[in-house]
């Protein structure tokens, strides 16, 4: 069946500075290559699953500029609706500077621009009522996203929250509307205080201290070593699929928009829906850049 899935994110214009590593402090360095390329966490999560087949729309902000029109081309193109972004004057598109050395490691800094001037009166209501799965990230206002996941709860719309970057409290108001959450294993640690390392016991400390929050589920992804899943009491380490990494931005936002395209509502096939998102995000790392990266559902059948 295919499902209908809400975004409520982040729409960033791209500037990535390839460089071989990151310079120390006081250093001048030459960088490799200079491009643009449309990103922002919730533009990747949307294509993500509009790829793997789902409906997809997008609720979110973009200035009147250039890269504003750049964005919403760049989700109408991959098949996502854009009735419900909104258009500001007062403040530019937001945009992201991300510095990737020759290892396919990144460094990324944002500026919110639109996304952050988001307010709960640009929420469509009506969209995230009809959806199947509501997604939502920590690029737009925490009382935005709150008040978006109370109505998809009372709604019966499933919410997955991926908290990053980690700016905000996980609040008591904000988990009981959450259905399942999805940091990496720096959000997790800033989140949990625990300091995450590739360890079962510790993974597990730190999946309890999440849990702990009042969400009933999380997924600590973990780069090349995979990711740990907490169902309640039960717990497994989604092992990894082995490949060469190219570029590492935009996987664990292909490995959410992969998540939430094929979840059941009841969260029965999570173990295969994480195999999945595993396989759509392995293939993304050996790939360059964000949203080019992500694959479609025939590639990750395939894989």
């Amino acid at each position: 069946m295919t499902k209908n899935i809400v975004v409520l994110g982040s729409l960033n214009a791209d500037n990535i500075m390839k460089m071989p590593r990151m310079p120390l402090v006081g250093e001048t360095m030459a960088l490799t290559d200079v491009t643009t390329a449309p990103g922002g966490k919730g533009a990747n999560q949307a294509v993500a699953a509009s790829r793997q087949g789902a409906n997809v729309s997008f609720i979110g902000a973009v200035g009147n500029d250039s890269n504003g029109q750049f964005m919403r081309a760049t989700l109408l193109t991959n098949g996502v609706n854009v009735d419900a972004v909104t258009t500001n004057s007062e403040v530019p598109t937001g945009s992201a500077y991300i510095m990737l050395q020759e290892n396919g490691a990144n460094t990324i800094l944002i500026h919110g621009g639109a996304n952050q001037a988001l307010t709960t009166m640009e929420i469509d209501a009506d969209v995230i009522a009809q959806a199947d799965t509501l997604i939502a990230q920590f690029e737009v206002p925490l009382d935005v996203i709150t008040t978006a996941f109370k109505i998809a709860k009372a709604n019966n719309v499933q919410t997955i929250l991926n908290p990053a970057p980690a700016v905000y409290d996980l609040t008591p108001e904000l988990m009981r509307v959450t259905d399942i959450i999805l940091p990496n294993e720096t959000e997790a640690q800033l989140l949990s205080g625990i300091t995450v390392k590739n360890d079962e016991a510790v993974l597990n400390r730190v999946s309890d201290a999440l849990l702990a929050k009042g969400v009933a589920r999380s997924i600590i992804t973990l780069g090349a070593a995979g990711s740990f899943v907490a169902d309640g009491d039960k717990r497994w380490w989604a092992k990894p699929n082995k490949v060469h990494a190219v570029d590492t931005t935009g996987a664990g936002d292909t490995f959410i928009g992969t998540l939430a395209s094929v979840i059941d509502s009841d969260f029965s096939n999570l173990d295969e829906a994480v195999k999945r998102a595993s396989i759509a995000s392995a293939i993304a790392v050996t790939r360059a850049g964000a949203i080019p990266s992500i694959p479609t559902r025939d590639e990750v059948d395939a894989f």
